[in-house]
């Protein structure tokens, strides 16, 4: 295997990925969570991977500047994952979308306001079902707009449910599940087929064996 950059998205879904990237014959050379630099080696001669943020993963294998990535399914609908091959559900960092609010009536009015990161997602779910919404956009705490009177609602990522009941507040609707999964460059797919196929084979291998 040779010259392949991977782009991994940091924080949960890297946790979740170097294992699978490991039963691959992947790992990075030294300890990435003990590390500040954004790329590393691994014991495979001229692979590396990049460190990068979650929603810049899809710009660098868009852009060549990674042949391969490891996403958000939430991530890649929200921006567009244009010119990505999408070959692999990794069935990694498993969540859902959904819609949250203090009770099922904050839906009832007439144009609530919705505060998310996830503007496009938002606003294509809610003009699916004809209902006008004001979005406003926030990039963290969405709990907290219900709480202090920003919006009505919010669209985010939930897990185990526990941070919206620790903050009075609770699932309206799902809107999509979401997981992690691999991403390749519609270039290096061509340039590099034989070693990013034996690569997605050898993931989905391991994808496989994690069930």
């Amino acid at each position: 295997m040779t010259d392949l950059t991977i782009a991994l998205s940091k924080g949960r879904i890297l946790k979740d990925t170097l294992p699978l990237l490991a039963q691959a014959g992947i790992e990075p050379l030294e300890d990435i969570s003990k590390s500040r630099k954004l790329i590393f080696e691994t014991n495979q001669p001229g692979v590396r991977l990049l460190v990068i943020r979650t929603t810049d993963v899809p710009v660098y294998v868009q852009q060549g500047a990674a042949d391969l990535g490891v996403s958000g399914k939430d991530v890649l609908v929200e921006n567009g994952a244009f010119n990505l091959y999408e070959p692999l559900d990794l069935n990694i960092a498993r969540c859902r979308l959904a819609v949250a609010g203090k009770s099922p009536e904050c839906l009832q009015k007439s144009r609530p306001r919705v505060a998310t990161k996830y503007v496009n997602i938002a606003r294509r779910w809610f003009a699916e079902k004809g209902q006008q919404v004001d979005i406003i956009k926030l990039y963290g705490s969405m709990e907290l707009g219900p709480l202090v009177g920003l919006s009505d609602i919010i669209v985010d990522l939930v897990d185990t449910g526990n941070t919206l009941r620790a903050n009075g507040l609770q699932p309206l609707e799902d809107i999509m599940e979401i997981s992690s999964r691999l991403v390749v460059n519609q270039a290096a797919m061509k340039t590099k087929h034989a070693e990013i196929g034996k690569l997605v084979d050898q993931l989905a291998a391991a994808v496989e064996a994690a069930k």
